[in-house]
């Protein structure tokens, strides 16, 4: 096989010629653009470089969002956001041009706090700064002086690279108003604690955005994606009712403000609910702390004291004080829990109601002894004037017929030991502090049955307690009813929702009952407001260690008596007084609170008022009246004592609470 040559092209001259001319024109080309664009360099370089830089630095911009409102159940605006502006001054655009910087630097020392050292460093320092903050979170009005200056072209052609940032600023027109519930927000719109933080991501909305371009004509085009504003968030709270319990507790601890402290309890803490759908109508505690400020202490500690404050310290400090004692604190409630003793005996069938007790001032339990209230006892009793009295004998009697089991399962459906899931954040989980059938003692038994040696947070049992009074319907408590949108629209409406029967109709009633008597007559009876019917259970804890005189001393209520319509728990934890073990500060406390919210919620008395007792005993003749008192004395059935139970709990040498019949003794410990 034959190979076949190759044919090789050769580069021709003729080739080499066209060759040559392709290179010089290509090269004249690039010599006449680079003419060019040193002309129009020279020419109008400043005007195109403003214009690319006005471009990138003024028509290319975030559009922040509104995070929505918070208002209260009427609509009162509690939380919300201000439109404020951030003076952004250009640096290299003034340096741009000298007839731009002493003009600009007179307006603004004019309109702004600013001084002129400050302002010329700036300028040099930052001479190739497109973004210089001059000043922050200024309102509308501050900067009107400024923008009347600049938009004058005619008088002030020469003021140049001001422009103003919008942001919003978070303000709280109460200050200080339901702070552990409401919460606060830091920087770029996060949410801590309370409703800010539990409903953050509602309240929040989308950033717009504003582009600018040169279309085919050079002419400046704008493309606007406006933001999306949050939603409105609608809580149950009521602004006046909030503001009626704010006042009382700062009353309070004002009036039992009696150390360096400056406090009247370790903590006083009020909730007052809707039994009927578990809205939170107000909920308080105290010390409180300014939402428009959160991270300041001034109001609780010196100059002296914060600064000598280690970092860490200092924000355990804060944490403490922002935090929702309603929902994060735990403690042993105390008699208030006897009427979820009953309820669960009753329910069960391990109580009639008909029981009587005989309480000798204090019950051996596995070889412990543990006293009443009343160390020389109260003799024979009913359940209701157990209940009346505040008595433990009694009811730890009553624990012996419900039994471990039962009581463990009662606790439990009462909410012991649960989340509520309230619509709050850091809601603590309590049920490590509670004991169920397999761990419960028969000692456990007898102290939990009057509310010793377990714990609970307020918020559990003002719900479970709203359960004992309205039926036995156990609703979830919540603080928020609606999402409005930022039109006003609902987004969503938020309805009560129904968890659980925890007691029969019958058993309601009958607690009901119990816990009005215990009001009219009882060791709750200071907390009665004059002309309204109300119920309710005191509570004296010892808290641990034992036997050191610290209790935490409470009051829950309702109101009227017969259909209840709104719960008042009232906690005062350690208050500022040597014998703490007093729960008629609660009571007191209570009954002030109450006495300005029946008549604002429109609750009209449905009793006798003292005032209309006396002007119609003392309108009775002399002669009717012996024959009426005469008539009452032999109604009264033998054994049985016209006298109040509060008033008949013992002698003086006793050292009882003279409202409530409890020990006054600081270091009188149940316990032994």
């Amino acid at each position: 096989m034959k190979n076949k040559a190759v044919k090789v092209k050769k580069f021709t001259r003729r080739m080499q010629k066209k060759l040559a001319v392709l290179f010089i024109m290509i090269m004249l080309a690039l010599i006449g653009l680079a003419m060019r664009i040193t002309q129009i360099h020279a020419q109008n370089g400043e005007k195109y470089a403003k214009q690319v830089l006005s471009q990138q630095e003024y028509d290319s911009r975030t559009l922040p969002y509104k995070r929505g409102d918070i208002v209260d159940r009427k609509g009162t605006v509690i939380a919300t956001s201000e439109k404020v502006y951030n003076v952004i001054v250009d640096c290299k655009l003034i340096n741009s041009d000298e007839d731009y910087v002493e003009p600009t630097i007179a307006a603004l020392i004019k309109c702004f706090d600013v001084e002129e050292a400050v302002l010329r460093e700036a300028l040099a320092t930052r001479a190739d700064s497109h973004y210089y903050v001059m000043k922050k979170q200024l309102s509308y009005e501050e900067i009107q002086d400024f923008v009347v200056l600049m938009n004058d072209k005619e008088n002030n052609p020469d003021i140049k690279g001001v422009w103003f940032e919008e942001e919003y600023l978070r303000k709280y027109p109460y200050s200080t108003l339901a702070s552990d519930l409401i919460g606060f927000t830091a920087k770029d719109n996060v949410g801590y604690w309370g409703i800010e933080e539990y409903y953050s991501e509602t309240l929040n909305g989308t950033n717009g955005r504003e582009y600018g371009y040169l279309n085919d004509d050079s002419n400046l085009e704008r493309t606007i994606k406006p933001a999306t504003d949050g939603n409105t968030v609608v809580s149950t709270i009521d602004v006046n009712i909030q503001n009626i319990v704010e006042k009382h507790i700062k009353i309070f601890n004002e009036t039992h403000n009696f150390d360096e402290s400056g406090l009247g309890s370790k903590n006083t803490a009020v909730i007052i609910m809707d039994p009927d759908t578990g809205e939170i109508l107000a909920e308080a505690s105290y010390p409180d702390f300014n939402l428009n400020e959160p991270y300041d202490l001034s109001s609780l500690y010196t100059e002296e004291e914060v600064n000598a404050m280690s970092s860490e310290t200092k924000m355990e400090t804060l944490n403490a004080l922002w935090r929702n004692y309603c929902i994060s604190d735990t403690f042993e409630p105390g008699s208030t829990a006897k009427p979820f003793t009953v309820a669960a005996g009753l329910e069960t069938g391990k109580l009639t109601g008909n029981e009587t007790y005989v309480c000798d001032g204090s019950e051996t339990v596995s070889g412990s002894k543990i006293r009443c209230v009343k160390r020389t006892g109260h003799g024979l009793e009913t359940i209701e004037q157990a209940i009346m009295n505040s008595c433990n004998d009694a009811l730890m009697q009553m624990s012996y017929a419900i039994g471990i089991d039962t009581f463990a399962k009662y606790q439990s459906v009462f909410g012991f030991g649960k989340k509520t899931n309230v619509d709050l954040p850091g809601e603590v989980n309590a049920a490590n502090l509670m004991y169920t059938a397999d761990t419960m003692t028969a000692v456990d038994l007898a102290t939990n049955s009057f509310g010793q040696n377990f714990n609970v947070t307020m918020t559990q049992l003002a719900a479970g307690f709203s359960s004992l009074i309205n039926g036995g319907y156990y609703f979830q408590p919540h603080v928020v009813n609606k999402i409005l949108d930022a039109n006003g629209g609902t987004v969503k409406t938020i309805n009560p929702v129904l968890q659980k029967q925890t007691i029969s109709l019958a058993t309601s009633e009958k607690v009901k009952h119990y816990l009005y008597m215990t009001v009219q007559e009882g060791t709750g009876k200071s907390a009665k407001v004059d002309g309204y019917s109300m119920g309710g259970k005191t509570g004296t804890a010892e808290k641990t260690p034992r036997g050191q005189g610290n209790y935490l001393v409470s009051f829950i209520g309702f109101a009227p008596a017969d259909k209840p319509e709104v719960v008042i728990y009232v906690v005062i934890d350690e208050p500022n007084i040597e014998n703490q073990a007093q729960s008629s500060m609660a009571t007191n406390l209570a009954k002030d609170i109450m006495t300005e919210v029946l008549p604002y919620m429109n609750i009209f008395p449905d009793q006798e008022t003292a005032a209309e007792a006396e002007a119609a005993e003392a309108a009775e003749p002399a002669a009717g009246g012996t024959e009426a008192a005469t008539e009452t004395q032999a109604e009264t059935p033998a054994g049985e004592s016209e006298t109040p139970a509060s008033q008949n709990q013992g002698s003086a040498e006793e050292n009882l609470d003279p409202e409530t019949g409890e020990s006054l003794d600081p270091n009188a410990s149940i316990f032994e």
